[in-house]
């Protein structure tokens, strides 16, 4: 028996208008909204005042890193003039939307699967007499602010620093926000249109599908990044340089992306009045041309999903929840076996925890193939960077590579603070779903929390290690530089494995199943930003000596030559700091979500 394909056929003849509907969906969702800031603000206002205040130097650090870049783009790199620096601002422009607009079609689509298809909120919309295509449109919204809002807080400060840098005119600063939720939408609109049509046509093989998608991008974009890192240069950032690679990637500047919509358009604005046709300004007439185009498209991207979820979502979700279950062998993999073998020193209980972790991350192809796509373009890059290493013993080659080698240890601690965010700080809210199994086991309460520390410490730490080694046998540094970053990748592992932990303990959220929701909530925002805060303060306590250390004795600096036997202390003694520092990061959360975890049992 065949389901009618329009979701008309469900309702009675005295359901309420769509305009009505729609109402009474803002309505409730202005409601929830309400009663959650009530919430925050009447039982966790010093915690609201925190984060805030930590956001805030956040984005201030990008806004001033983005703001050197440019500046060191515009007065330093490649050659003279304003048309060669526009087209490097170009190329970053265009390469960066890009990738964000490819991100925000994964992550849109993930996020609506699992609140439309996995959430138990559907289950009782879909006993109401509602449209489905409301229902879709509902969930579609949250997910376009749950994908909104990392975007702002990325693209805002390099949108404002390029503003200032280029002193843009006014109308580039009104631009932004209206041209931002414009260009969010396309993607997101299309990465749900690709989930509601994957769950109708191929529930069985749904994530083959996305994987091979995934897959795709990946190798693309990694067939430019060899090719711009292998290739013989003569001059490194250079004008040849850039010029070669503004001419590989070129794809990423194609008319018809609408990442090159955004960045045409706010290039346009912030040109100024180069040019008027009877005293009009035409890059601000072009910026807004490209603002239409823009917001057209969203408005397209809105209908079709409007009318994919009228005719596939009910089609789909029954699909998906009758779909017979496949029998899953009782027998342990291999994989499963081999680590338990490796885990032979740790106690029986926290063995089992960390290898039942293991097993749901083995499971969920939507968190490995996320770390295999960072960790592994990294990986290509670092593995590539022979062309940076010290060839000349002299100060400025010595502190070009030191400058590169610790760079690609705080991009390596950033990235892995972004997981322990996503993946890590969730683990605990989603146990409590299954809290009564957990609490039938012979195991304290505490040995949970220590295996979900151990499984984030170690997990993170061997690849992140790796990482590190690799960078740093391609950039030929001094073996002692090498112990320290080995040391120092170790402390960021420890120190970010027990934010994760300890935050998610002291913060748990065991009613929102979805754990993409509980990372982009209060407590996932304030956990990325302790971590980046923890990631700035240990990296230059060992940046600097290890930098003095390797040009003591090469030249003098402000007329005196350096000792390298000093400095070598002083090496020891930012180590020193950043182990106490790591300390702190490590006991007090752990200590806190341990206390947190305690009164849980209690109550």
């Amino acid at each position: 028996m065949s389901l009618p394909s329009d979701s008309s056929a469900y309702l009675p003849s005295h359901t309420v208008s769509e305009d009505r509907e729609a109402q009474i969906f803002w309505r409730i969702r202005c409601r929830i909204i309400r009663s959650q800031l009530r919430k925050i603000f009447e039982s966790a206002r010093l915690r609201t005042t925190l984060v805030a205040l930590l956001s805030l130097v956040f984005w201030l650090g990008l806004f001033l890193l983005f703001y050197e870049a440019f500046r060191f783009v515009k007065q330093q790199v490649g050659g003279a003039g304003a048309a060669y620096h526009a087209e490097t601002f170009k190329l970053v422009f265009h390469l960066f939307f890009a990738s964000l607009n490819v991100m925000l079609v994964f992550s849109s689509g993930i996020i609506l699967y699992g609140s439309l298809f996995r959430s138990p909120e559907t289950k009782l919309l879909l006993s109401l007499p509602v449209r489905d295509e409301r229902i879709v449109l509902y969930k579609f919204q949250e997910a376009v602010g749950f994908s909104c809002w990392g975007f702002f807080l990325l693209a805002s400060p390099m949108m404002l620093a390029y503003g200032l840098v280029i002193s843009a005119p006014w109308y580039y600063y009104a631009l932004l926000l209206p041209m931002i939720l414009a260009f969010v939408y396309i993607p997101c609109s299309l990465g749900a249109l690709a989930c509601l049509l994957l769950v109708r046509k191929a529930p069985k093989i749904k994530m083959a599908i996305v994987a091979a998608a995934a897959l795709a991008s990946v190798l693309f974009a990694t067939r430019a990044v060899w090719k711009t890192i292998r290739d013989p240069q003569a001059d490194l950032f250079g004008e040849t340089w850039f010029q070669q690679t503004l001419q590989r990637f070129q794809f990423a500047q194609q008319e018809w992306l609408p990442s090159s919509w955004l960045s045409n358009g706010l290039l346009e604005a912030g040109q100024g009045v180069t040019e008027s046709t009877g005293g009009i300004d035409m890059p601000m007439v072009q910026s807004c041309l490209y603002l239409a185009l823009l917001i057209s498209n969203a408005l397209l991207g809105h209908l079709l999903v409007v009318n994919a979820g009228k005719r596939w979502m009910r089609k789909g979700y029954s699909s998906l929840e009758c779909s017979p279950r496949g029998r899953r062998s009782i027998q342990p993999a291999r994989v499963d076996r081999w680590l338990r073998a490796a885990l032979f020193a740790f106690p029986t209980p926290v063995k089992l925890l960390l290898i039942k972790d293991w097993r749901l991350l083995r499971r969920d192809p939507a968190q490995w193939s996320q770390f295999l796509i960072f960790f592994g373009l990294l990986g290509l890059y670092f593995l590539n960077m022979d062309q940076f290493s010290n060839q000349e013993n002299n100060i400025s080659s010595i502190t070009w590579v030191n400058m590169v080698s610790f760079l690609n240890l705080a991009v390596v601690g950033l990235i892995l603070s972004t997981f322990t965010t996503r993946f890590i700080f969730p683990m605990i809210s989603l146990e409590g779903q299954r809290f009564w199994i957990l609490g039938l086991l012979p195991v304290r309460r505490e040995t949970i929390l220590w295996s979900k520390f151990v499984f984030a410490a170690l997990g993170s730490w061997i690849p992140c290690s790796l990482l590190i080694l690799a960078s740093d046998l391609m950039l030929q540094i001094d073996r002692l530089v090498v112990v320290v970053h080995q040391l120092t990748c170790l402390l960021l592992c420890l120190g970010l494995a027990s934010i994760a932990v300890g935050l998610g303990a002291m913060m748990p959220d065991f009613r929102e199943p979805s754990p993409s929701k509980i990372a982009a909530g209060f407590g996932g925002t304030l956990n990325l930003v302790l971590s980046a805060l923890y990631i700035l303060l240990i990296v230059p306590f060992t940046a600097l000596p290890c930098h003095l250390y390797l040009i003591a004795g090469r030249g003098a600096i402000g007329g005196a030559i350096l000792d390298p036997e000093q400095w070598r202390y002083w090496l020891f003694y930012g180590l020193i700091v950043a182990m106490v520092i790591a300390a702190v990061a490590v006991i007090l959360p752990l200590t806190w979500g341990l206390r947190a975890f305690r009164q849980l049992e209690m109550e």
